[in-house]
């Protein structure tokens, strides 16, 4: 096999890996009734002009399977981190304290669960669908190359091995799913 067809191959997976890593950040997010400093990482706040992560300007912790504890190092952040959090699509609402803002995460109704479900396999399609786009446009870039004198038996195991690939990280996707759903539908 060329060297030229093992890059590909190593990209390929490269790109399949991030690609699952994407989707675990993303199903990370949702929230699965238990509080999780991730469901507000992304959230930013104004910290002097500039748009920034939570959680580079609080310290965020789970105190219990029910609480978020957002203590920001500087007083100042603390109507901030309340407004980002009021303004975001997570639901909740937060109690402003002295020094620290506390979110209660209510317990998660049978229809909600359902509802987070489908959202958790809208997620993982995504993801799929995303790996197969790495496979189509490495198949194709393949093809280009044995139309350039590359050997027509070398393109073809390279593209079974592509598709090894994209089947691996594809399981790879349905155990994040299946995982995130047992998450979810454990009360």
């Amino acid at each position: 096999m060329t060297e030229e067809i093992q890059f590909y191959l190593s990209e390929a997976e490269e790109s399949m890996q991030k690609a699952v890593q994407h989707t675990g950040n993303e199903l990370s997010k949702i929230r699965a009734g238990k509080a999780s400093p991730a469901m507000v990482e992304h959230l930013r706040v104004d910290y002097y002009g500039n748009p920034t992560p939570i959680s580079q300007v609080a310290n965020i912790v789970a105190p219990d399977a029910r609480t978020l504890l957002i203590k920001p190092w500087e007083k100042n952040m603390l109507g901030e981190i309340n407004k980002a959090i009021k303004n975001s699509d997570l639901g909740l609402n937060p109690q402003q304290e002295a020094d620290a803002v506390r979110l209660s995460i209510p317990a998660l109704t049978e229809e909600r669960r359902r509802d987070l479900v489908k959202q958790v396999k809208g997620e993982t399609e995504s993801g799929k669908v995303s790996i197969r786009n790495i496979r189509k446009d490495v198949n194709d870039t393949l093809r280009k190359l044995q139309k350039e004198g590359t050997a027509e038996d070398a393109v073809r195991d390279a593209e079974g091995k592509v598709q090894k690939l994209t089947d691996n990280y594809i399981v790879k996707i349905d155990e994040l799913l299946a995982k995130k759903e047992a998450e979810i539908m454990t009360i």
